[in-house]
């Protein structure tokens, strides 16, 4: 079976994408689904070094690991590639309209990912809840008949 790759895209690629692609990493893993792989990407990431601070408070409180993460630009090729690509809020959608397999959290999940950048520690609680509800959402729409297949 060809390997899916999930892309998850946000501004800065520092504080949402990353927990993003984080949580459904982790995810993945515990329901035991192949096959599957992810990433993740800033529209303006270009400045960045570092998933933030916040985030990285987040993901640690909740046992994921992020030790490999890296900012990465956004580029075409990524979402050519990609088999899903899921941006946070309606407008970065809107920034990478033409791409068929590109989504909006909004357009899966009912509610877009708020940026938490400069905001406090229980902002950053909140979009990640938020996220953490969204990746189980995405897994449920797009990867369940996958791990049913998978467990034949």
């Amino acid at each position: 079976m060809k390997r899916k790759k999930v892309l998850f895209v946000c501004t800065g690629n520092t504080c949402r994408s990353p927990m993003a692609e984080a949580m459904f990493r982790a995810e993945i893993k515990r329901r035991k689904i192949k096959f599957v792989d992810t990433a993740s990407a800033g529209i303006f990431a270009e400045g960045s070094s570092c998933i933030s601070e916040h985030s990285a408070q987040c993901l640690t409180k909740l046992n994921i690991d992020f030790s490999k993460f890296q900012p990465r630009q956004l580029k075409h090729k990524m979402i050519e590639n990609a088999y899903l690509v899921f941006c946070m809020t309606d407008g970065q959608k809107e920034l990478l309209n033409g791409f068929e397999n590109v989504y909006s959290i909004s357009e899966v999940a009912g509610f877009q990912i708020p940026d938490p950048y400069g905001g406090t520690l229980q902002d950053y609680e909140h979009t990640a809840a938020l996220i953490r509800k969204a990746v189980c959402i995405i897994i449920d729409k797009y990867f369940t008949d996958v791990s049913d297949i998978q467990k034949k």
